[in-house]
């Protein structure tokens, strides 16, 4: 069974680890989330989501995947833990998946994950850092071999089935998707 971090950070965008957490799940992925301290994390819009564990712990297990939620301040915590960016090194070495959403792609671009690859986030983030050989995109998924990175909140489901994709195969996300009865309202 494959195993997925997902580190929550005071200020991480509630909508989105929720749905990376709990489509994971769905499919079977083994998900830990591990909060970068102590207790429960206060998420963007005042959600207390209590992580399993706390990264320190979380730190001691090998992982297929890392997966970054966005948000504000979220993404800055993330930013600044140097245990995560000494992780997304250590997996992306490792030929393993590091993937965020939202703000969080600047995460794997200044831990230097980025170059020479595709990649998208929520506007205005990844665009203002002048980064010279990364391709940016304003699709609402981005898949560049192990790194997947999406746009914001609203590209979360798509993410995560992205996410499954990746893990788990084409019948798998199938699956989880047909288990959520997604539909496509009519415009207007």
């Amino acid at each position: 069974m494959p195993k997925v971090l997902v580190p929550l950070a005071d200020g991480c965008e509630e909508l989105e680890a929720v749905t990376i957490i709990d489509l994971l799940r769905r499919a079977g992925v083994e998900v830990v989330v591990a909060g970068l301290k102590p207790g429960i994390i206060k998420a963007s819009r005042g959600v207390s989501l209590v992580p399993d564990c706390t990264l320190d712990a979380a730190l001691h297990e090998s992982y297929d995947m890392l997966v970054l939620p966005g948000g504000m301040p979220g993404m800055t915590h993330l930013r600044e833990d140097a245990r995560i960016r000494s992780l997304l090194q250590k997996l992306a070495s490792e030929g393993k998946y590091t993937c965020a959403i939202c703000a969080a792609p600047v995460v794997l671009a200044e831990a230097g994950l980025l170059d020479n690859k595709s990649a998208t986030s929520y506007p205005g983030f990844l665009d203002s850092m002048n980064l010279a050989t990364t391709k940016l995109s304003d699709a609402p998924v981005v898949v560049d071999g192990k790194i997947i990175t999406s746009r914001g909140p609203g590209t979360a489901m798509d993410f995560a089935l992205e996410l499954v994709l990746a893990l788990c195969g084409q019948a798998r996300r199938d699956e989880v998707e047909a288990g959520l009865q997604r539909t496509t309202l009519p415009k207007g």
